[in-house]
């Protein structure tokens, strides 16, 4: 489960703490839009007509970067729809979008992460959209490849988490998982745990963990997270019935 991947420190460390920063509100930046904000959806063609089944931000999402958005899923292993609803859940596909942590862009990548994934993949502007979209997709690849051997869609449910909630909270869950005798590669199972892992808990907590609590802290967000892979799936099958 938990292979060794060869990663830096720092990229080790964006990792454990996740993406976007939990219970925060992301913000957009700026009260008018840019000329590259514009987006035209008027007009369609053949190849476009599926997505005047979705609303009008994906239309707008799908005409400008739909095929970066293509291109990295495909680079990497996803369905473009995937990366789609992640967009969506992240930044509702807003370009500009800015946490109070400072996680940003359309896959609101982390300061840190973004510093590490710049550097692997030599991008120079993480800021600029085709480049988030390429570090977000590559990050979520990262995450995926630590649950090796997991039976989908419960791997990508996993690797939503961890993108959310950062790896080593998904650890922690595996190890309540694993005490509880259930399967920790289901995610089912990790969504029961996950709320076991707040400071409530504690006296269960000495059972499991030599420091007498999880490894990366007490979570108190558990509901958080779970909303947020379910609100991913969610996006994810609306886009699947309308979009090729």
């Amino acid at each position: 489960m938990r292979k060794g991947t060869g990663f830096g420190l720092l990229f080790i460390v964006s990792v454990l703490i996740g993406c976007t920063p939990l219970g925060e509100n992301v913000v957009r930046k700026g009260n008018k839009e840019s000329e590259g904000d514009r987006l035209t959806v008027a007009s369609t063609s053949p190849d476009l007509r599926n997505e005047r089944m979705v609303d009008f931000s994906t239309r707008r999402i799908i005409r400008s970067y739909g095929s970066t958005v293509k291109k990295y899923a495909e680079r990497y292993g996803f369905d473009w729809r995937l990366v789609l609803a992640v967009m969506k859940a992240e930044s509702r596909f807003s370009v500009k979008a800015q946490s109070e942590k400072g996680a940003s862009g359309l896959m609101q990548i982390m300061p840190v992460t973004s510093q590490e994934v710049a550097e692997i993949l030599g991008i120079e502007d993480m800021a600029h959209p085709k480049n988030n979209i390429r570090g977000g997709v590559f990050y979520m690849k990262r995450l995926h490849n630590l649950f090796d051997g997991v039976e989908e869609p419960d791997r990508i449910k996993l690797t939503l988490a961890a993108y959310n909630a950062g790896i080593a909270r998904i650890y922690d869950a595996q190890d309540l998982v694993a005490y509880f005798h259930e399967d920790p590669t289901k995610w089912a199972s990790i969504k029961d745990a996950l709320p076991y892992l707040s400071k409530r808990y504690y006296t269960l907590h000495r059972n499991i963990w030599p420091e007498q609590k999880p490894k990366a802290g007490w979570f108190g967000n558990s509901s958080q997270t779970v909303g947020y892979v379910e609100r991913i799936m969610d996006y994810y099958d609306e886009y699947r019935l309308v979009l090729n």
